[in-house]
Formats: C-alpha cells, sequence, structure tokens
C-alpha cells in the first residue's frame, strides 16, 4: 500500500494503515505526512455509516488498535500498539503527577484532572467538570487546557464517547469525550513497556518515520523527538 497516495474507505483498512505507519494524525498535520482526513473520502465524513471515519475513531482506541487523543501540537492522532511504548520512552516522563507538580511542570489543576480520571477511568467530560467543580463557563478555558496538557504529556487517553440521555434514555444533544489513563489503557490492552532509553527509543523512531515520509514532514517530526 502507497499511504501516500491511498484512498481508505474500510475501518479494516484503517487498522491495516495505523499498523504500518504508527503514529496517524486524523487531520492533516504535516505537509508530506498521511492522515485520516486526507486518506478518506470527504463524504465519508459524519455519514453515521460503517464508512464514517468519525466512528472509526473511537473504535482504534476501544479495540486496542491505537492510542488515541490530541498528543502532539495539541492535535488528535492516533498511536499503534507497537510504537506507542518507543513513543513513552522518548516523550512521557518517568517521574509521578505528584512529583512533577512538585517541580513546577504540571499545573493544579491538570493535577486534580488526572486525580479524578485516575479513579474514574473511561469518565466522560460533563462527569469530569461536575466532580472538578468546573462546571461554570469561565472555568472551561483552564478545564479544556489542563485536558490539552494532560494528554500532550501523554499522561490520558480519549476512550470513547458517551451520549448525553433524557430522562427515557433518548439521545439528547451532542456526545461527550471520555477519558482514561495512559497506564489504563496500556494495562487493558496488555501493552508492556520498553526497557529502550529515551535516547534508544528516539532513534529507532525516527528511523522507522524516515522509511516513508518525506524529507520535509521528517524535519517537522525531528522537532517532536
Amino acid at each position: 500500500m502507497n499511504i501516500q497516495t491511498s484512498t481508505i474507505h474500510t475501518y479494516e483498512e484503517a487498522v491495516a494503515v495505523i499498523k504500518e505507519v504508527g503514529l496517524l494524525p486524523l487531520a492533516p498535520l504535516f505537509d508530506g505526512y498521511p492522515s485520516l482526513g486526507g486518506m478518506t473520502p470527504k463524504e465519508a465524513w459524519h455519514s453515521d455509516t460503517e464508512q464514517d471515519p468519525w466512528i472509526w475513531r473511537t473504535r482504534f482506541a476501544a479495540d486496542g488498535v491505537a492510542a488515541y487523543g490530541k498528543f502532539i501540537k495539541k492535535k488528535a492522532v492516533f498511536v499503534s500498539k507497537d510504537l506507542l511504548p518507543l513513543l513513552l520512552a522518548a516523550l512521557a516522563s518517568k517521574e509521578t503527577m505528584e512529583e512533577r507538580y512538585e517541580k513546577g511542570e504540571v499545573s493544579r489543576v491538570a493535577l486534580s484532572l488526572f486525580g479524578l480520571i485516575s479513579e474514574n477511568q473511561g469518565i466522560d467530560t460533563r462527569d469530569l467538570r461536575s466532580k472538578a467543580g468546573m462546571k461554570e463557563k469561565e472555568k472551561k478555558k483552564a478545564f479544556d487546557q489542563a485536558l490539552l496538557e494532560l494528554q500532550g504529556n501523554l499522561d490520558i487517553v480519549v476512550s470513547g464517547t458517551k451520549e448525553k440521555q433524557d430522562e427515557h434514555g433518548e439521545k439528547n444533544g451532542w456526545s461527550s469525550t471520555s477519558y482514561e489513563t495512559m497506564k489504563h489503557w496500556c494495562d487493558r490492552h496488555h501493552l508492556e513497556q520498553t526497557s529502550m532509553t529515551k535516547e534508544e527509543a528516539t532513534v529507532k523512531l525516527i528511523n522507522h518515520f524516515e522509511s516513508f515520509t518525506s524529507v520535509a514532514a521528517m524535519k517537522k517530526l525531528k522537532k517532536i523527538f
């Protein structure tokens, strides 16, 4: 499969691409690098059919195909099970959330939300805001920024979506994103950490991406790793 020019029509084809590239953005992230949005027909999106990539995005996470979250440049990406241990070794902190907070590397809101997500794995955004005492409109920005911070630090992942329902159990309004900790997702899908050092993992990641991406895209990727 030529991933730069291929068009994906089915969930199974998308899974194959994620396994091949290891890291697949939901929408175009870099010029010369594939994305789910760039490889699927526009008319398939939000079609509410089996060919709808918007539905696939949380299925990848639920099926254990890929971790899903806004891990890079505050943009949503999928990271395959095979590549995730390398990404965690290269980018994730080895210190606890509390240790990083004490050093000023994590915000107080992020620390609080991480604790709530840890105690309520798979919690949806509405419940999380309520439990955090951040339902007020003026607190939404800080709440959203903390979620981006936690995803960017590879501390949490999107675990799925939860439909908003009325008292009769009928769908009522937009679905809400659900979150779990990265460790919980890895444990659920039997993913073991690599023993590689940060430097070793970084070299292996760069070698992997150089095998199929453009020179321009590699310059962007090397800034991340």
